[in-house]
């Protein structure tokens, strides 16, 4: 595939959506009936890419923040290694820090295993890392089970061990060392 020729554009009400399948029904629902809602509501920005004029691939961000949780057990256990692990000074150190989630991607099934989802999210590191009208740290994502791996092979860390029996788990890219 040509990248070169992949187009990215914003949600809008005229791209049709109907024939889209990445093999994942809450994904391909959240397309069809979500993402053009999310966008009016100033809730989460759907990406779209186009490749000759046919959805390959979409991904959607919104604001999000990596918080310590001071109710569990050996959280801040968790939250001064999570400190010292992305080399936060500890007079820079905070209950929270500011990120962007990645609320959705997907990939169509006709162009899943070309490096695409990779290729994607580089494009979203690079943008959020290049980009400084506002502070961003991290780049999260709540990431299905059976989309672990790929997370992890794109240098994502998981951020506790709390939610190991979930079906999806809380992820993080730090964008300071990208």
């Amino acid at each position: 595939m040509d990248y070169l020729q992949i187009r990215v554009v914003k949600i809008e009400p005229d791209i049709e959506t109907d024939t889209f399948d990445c093999g994942n029904t809450d994904l391909n629902a959240f397309l069809k009936d979500d993402a053009l809602r999310y966008f009016d509501e100033r809730m989460a920005v759907t990406y779209i890419l186009l490749y000759k004029k046919q959805i390959i691939a979409y991904y959607c961000l919104l604001n999000d923040k990596v918080t310590f949780d001071t109710g569990q057990g050996n959280e801040r256990l968790l939250w001064n290694r999570f400190n010292r692990k992305n080399k936060i000074p500890n007079p820079k150190r905070r209950q929270n820090y500011p990120a962007v989630k990645l609320g959705r991607l997907a990939v169509s099934m006709h162009f899943k295993r070309q490096g695409l989802g990779r290729f994607i999210l580089d494009g979203i590191k690079q943008m959020l890392i290049q980009k400084t009208d506002t502070g961003c740290r991290f780049l999260t994502v709540d990431a299905y089970s059976t989309a672990l791996s790929f997370y992890l092979k794109n240098e994502f860390q998981y951020i506790s061990s709390k939610d190991e029996s979930e079906n999806t788990r809380l992820m993080y890219y730090d964008l300071k060392t990208g």
